[in-house]
């Protein structure tokens, strides 16, 4: 079964049968329902909202699905055609619109599609919002208008540009001060919509572009999350074309992942980090990520004089504390920026441009940037249990072992020693708990992500 239904939206593989996987009949009743909730949230009868996609190869015909379902409930559509997330999460404000809809499976693989739901803000829903969309989906709890009360269909193909637009009108934002530097960058934009906006972004910097998989067939030329193991082209590309560095998004555009100018990996999670830098570095102010984000940011953020605060994971979680403490910039480690003079939702064309304007009033190279910061690395592992193992009094048990220990149990159980870090999480989809770690070398980290296996193995045998 590879439909995966939750608060942020569904997503699921495309073609079988409806309700074990994302069929033409589960998107509609999803639209549907979401359509459903915003119009009781809208209080309007004809309310609006904006839909985007991305380049892969089912988005025009889940697009089609859902704007005419949309269209048949009486709400207005604004058709944004390929787009990115971030460039939907602006357009709805700018629209005035009710709420949005992105169709992106984000960074899985071909044959996955998505529907992502935002709300009038442009942001990603709650819980509890969510949670009414899928008791509405399930119980087919959703009405059609007659044909004289049906929606319209606006077509708006510019908003990558408006997009580009907006992230140039920032005011850490200064064109002049990058064309000066004349940078080459390699754009790994895998074949889908990063391979127009940030390519259009950088040239309007003044920046010389060499494109690598940037024409948006959805016909993804590698495993499309941008991790070490999917990126020995544009590695190679960096070192042969004698480029600055490199730049990798995701289908969807919301994350963003650098190549030094030695062909190596700046690190997901030293994204945000750099980003941060320069943000703190103009203005005093809180940072925020989540739980399972590296160390590194806490560290430049009390450099500068500020806070920093962990998050559960989620763009929902994290958008939420930000807001709580007046964070000028937060994200995840993934390689999400989240930048809230743009807006609250991971953003690879502003990660972008501030990570030039970083670099550009430094004046080192990538890879030096990266060996300035404090030197951090990650383990991810997890550990198969048996479906009828109690994955909660495990976790429980770990907390009550460690309750001496820095312990935080907000999302699962986190443990920060002095040196290195452990987070354990469950999995909502089946019995597995995952295992990040973060220590000053990755032998350090695997061994205690190994650690942490054999205790959890031993904490199973107590509570079964």
């Amino acid at each position: 079964m590879t439909l995966i239904k939750s608060i942020s939206g569904i997503r699921g593989t495309i073609g079988g049968k409806p309700g074990d996987n994302l069929t033409p009949l589960d998107a509609v009743k999803f639209a549907a329902a979401y359509g459903t909730w915003l119009k009781g949230e809208s209080k309007k009868e004809n309310p609006k909202i904006v839909i985007g996609r991305d380049a892969r190869i089912s988005g025009r015909m889940i697009q089609d699905l859902v704007v005419s379902t949309i269209v048949g409930m009486g709400i207005d559509v604004v058709d944004l055609g390929l787009s990115t997330t971030p460039t939907v999460e602006i357009a709805v404000p700018l629209e005035v619109a009710d709420g949005g809809i992105i169709l992106t499976a984000s960074h899985n693989p071909k044959q996955w599609n998505a529907l992502k739901l935002l709300n009038a803000k442009g942001e990603f829903l709650d819980g509890a919002d969510g949670q009414r969309i899928l008791e509405c989906a399930e119980q087919e709890d959703f009405e059609f208008t007659t044909v004289d009360t049906l929606g319209n269909e606006t077509q708006h193909k510019g908003y990558i540009d408006i997009h580009v637009e907006e992230v140039l009108k920032l005011s850490l934002v200064d064109a002049q001060t990058i064309q000066g530097k004349k940078f080459k960058v390699v754009v790994d934009g895998v074949n889908s919509t990063g391979g127009i906006a940030i390519p259009k972004l950088l040239k309007a910097l003044g920046v010389e572009v060499v494109e690598l998989y940037c024409e948006p067939t959805g016909h993804f030329p590698h495993n499309p999350e941008p991790l070490k193991e999917h990126l020995g082209d544009i590695c190679e590309k960096v070192i042969s074309e004698k480029a600055d560095f490199g730049i990798v998004v995701d289908p969807d555009v919301d994350r963003l992942a650098f190549i030094s100018n030695e062909g190596e990996m700046f690190g997901e999670e030293y994204t945000l980090v750099a980003c941060a830098d320069y943000v703190l570095s103009k203005t005093l102010g809180n940072t925020v990520s989540n739980l399972s984000s590296s160390r590194a940011l806490r560290d430049i953020t009390e450099k500068h004089g500020g806070s920093y605060e962990a998050a559960a994971v989620g763009e929902v979680n994290v958008v939420k504390k930000m807001k709580a403490t007046q964070a000028i910039i937060g994200g995840e480690g993934n390689g999400g920026i989240i930048y809230p003079e743009s807006h609250y939702g991971r953003d690879a064309l502003v990660g972008t441009a501030l990570f030039l304007m970083l670099l550009s009033e430094k004046d080192i190279s990538v890879a030096e940037l990266k060996a300035s910061y404090p030197q951090y690395y990650m383990g991810k592992k997890k550990i198969q249990l048996t479906p009828e193992l109690d994955v909660d009094a495990i976790l429980e048990g770990m907390a009550k072992k460690y309750n001496n220990e820095n312990l935080t149990t907000i999302d699962g159980v986190k443990i920060d020693f002095a040196e290195n870090w452990v987070h354990l999480r469950k999995s909502n989809t089946e019995p597995i708990i995952r295992i990040y770690t973060e220590a000053h070398s990755q032998k350090e980290a695997d061994a205690l992500a190994d650690r942490f296996i054999l205790e959890l193995k031993a904490m199973s045998e107590t509570v079964s």
